[in-house]
């Protein structure tokens, strides 16, 4: 089995757009779909200093993990065995996420950006490192459909329809974490609103180039 090019290319410049924008440091990783039954994620180090050409690795959707592959890229094998309309993930740190996620929180569709997670982001309640499959399923269950989970105090998983959605989901999620804790700093004044039901399906779209716009804004200036 082999990756084609393209994808190769796709996910190093997800990588790198992802530490680019601090939503990953040290930690994380993110993989795209090649078929039903493999994936590909990105090299096992920092993404931001993923170079151009470094391969990443073709992971089985099934069975256990290729040697040198980070442990917790077993959260993607199980979300992609649950979901087969899900072709990209991301496994990041973004810094409002892992603060919002201590307090046992997750945001509301408070705003546009918030809107694409209605009607809620579930809480994975557990601030161990996950290195085992029993977590995964554990925590693909938790998961449900929903397009993210946060983790308590360790960050998140972002699914969607390709790595390019999800990166820019990731994105979304860390500033509708960074709106949930403004709002929750101001409690007591003004009267916070949640997008209604309604509201929520005409505005989390994806008319308008609206995730292409995001995807070239964080990928813009990269090596390939």
């Amino acid at each position: 089995m082999t990756a084609s090019e393209d994808l190769q290319v796709l996910v190093r410049k997800a990588a790198r757009a992802l530490g680019r924008h601090g939503l990953v440091h040290a930690y994380g990783h993110c993989s795209a779909r090649i078929d039903a039954e493999s994936f590909l994620v990105c090299a096992p180090k920092p993404m931001g200093m993923i170079q151009p050409g470094e391969a990443g690795t073709i992971v089985p959707v099934y069975g256990p993990l290729p040697d040198g592959v980070l442990g917790e890229v077993r959260i993607h094998q199980q979300i992609y065995k649950r979901r087969p309309e899900v072709g990209g993930i991301v496994r990041s740190m973004p810094p409002k996420a892992m603060s919002l996620g201590t307090l046992r929180l997750t945001p509301k569709a408070r705003h546009g950006f918030g809107s694409y997670f209605a009607p809620e982001v579930p809480l994975w309640d557990d601030p161990l490192l996950l290195r085992t499959d029993e977590q995964a399923v554990a925590l693909g269950l938790q998961m449900g459909e929903a397009k993210a989970i946060l983790m308590r105090g360790n960050g998140a998983v972002v699914a969607a329809d390709d790595l390019m959605q999800a990166v820019v989901l990731t994105w979304y999620l860390e500033d509708a974490c960074r709106v949930e804790m403004d709002a929750l700093s101001l409690a007591g004044h003004g009267d916070p609103a949640i997008f209604t039901e309604d509201q929520v399906k005409i505005r989390a779209t994806g008319a308008g180039r609206i995730f292409e716009r995001m995807w070239e804004y964080l990928t813009e200036g990269d090596s390939e």
